[in-house]
């Protein structure tokens, strides 16, 4: 069959509310979540031994943290009888522990390639809810479209971005474990911030509007533990940037701006200091 090539990309979350726990442990979320041109490849090759095989290229990676992969063919596998077997090797480009989304994003970029190679033809919504065991960021790369997430990422609904926006990630060169900023955002009050807000200042392109109301609830539990993000954004900020925030459970701060002028300036001024990319929202 030979190999294949599959783009799996990062994501960050415009908007970001925590809301209850749940007895399973599982937090209901309430999210807006983009996916970026930003991306990590898959080569993908079929192999006749008796298990998949995955592998990384980035060997400071603790590869136990990202065997999602080969749980999501085995996934696959499992329900639908193919004998097939694969080995992966993985060109990390999406910088890890950053909240950019980069282990449930293989996942979901190898089970769509292996239902289209394999002509398996399942549905998008089954691959969803076999991704949501996997992990809760799964769902949403199987659409892999701007969206509102709800539940714990099963409940997506595609949004409308009307500008056309850079965006400058910059994450500290230690990362976050994504379960220990939940432990931590459990001890703290959280606060929530406005999504219909968000929707609509990115459906009229309403920059001001859209700077007043994006929030991230797991942002003060994330400086607590690491307070380099504040100082990341601030920086950002005091360069005369205003869509400005830290993703997911972090460590990466990101700004959204048209000017990819001022984001390539200030994307020099951080790479020799922190792990710095810049990509555009993928719409």
């Amino acid at each position: 069959m030979g190999k294949f090539l599959v783009k799996s990309y990062a994501k960050i979350n415009i908007a970001l509310n925590v809301l209850d726990k749940k007895e399973d442990g599982y937090h209901e979320l309430d999210s807006i979540m983009v996916p970026l041109e930003l991306h990590d490849s898959l080569i993908v090759s079929e192999h006749y031994k008796e298990d998949n095989f995955v592998t990384i290229d980035d060997f400071s990676i603790d590869f136990s943290d990202y065997n999602i992969t080969s749980l999501a063919i085995d996934s696959l596998s499992d329900k639908y009888g193919f004998k097939n077997r694969y080995r992966v090797l993985i060109h990390k480009v999406i910088p890890i522990k950053a909240g950019l989304g980069g282990g449930s994003s293989n996942a979901a970029a190898i089970m769509k390639a292996l239902n289209k190679t394999l002509k398996l033809n399942i549905s998008d919504e089954e691959l969803m809810n076999i991704g949501l065991t996997l992990g809760a960021d799964v769902p949403f790369f199987v659409k892999c479209v701007p969206a509102r997430c709800r539940g714990i990422g099963e409940k997506i609904e595609p949004i409308t971005i009307k500008n056309n926006y850079y965006v400058l990630i910059v994450k500290p060169n230690e990362g976050l474990a994504t379960k220990k900023v939940f432990d931590k955002a459990d001890e703290l009050k959280l606060s929530v911030g406005n999504i219909d807000d968000v929707v609509d200042a990115l459906a009229s392109g309403d920059d001001e509007k859209l700077a007043k109301s994006m929030h991230n609830s797991l942002e003060s539990a994330a400086i607590s533990m690491l307070p380099e993000i504040k100082e990341i954004k601030n920086y950002l900020i005091d360069r005369g940037l205003k869509l400005v925030q830290m993703t997911g459970s972090g460590s990466a701060v990101f700004a959204l701006s048209q000017d990819k002028k001022i984001l390539k300036k200030i994307e020099r001024e951080l790479e020799d200091k922190y792990i710095v990319e810049l990509t555009k929202i993928l719409k």
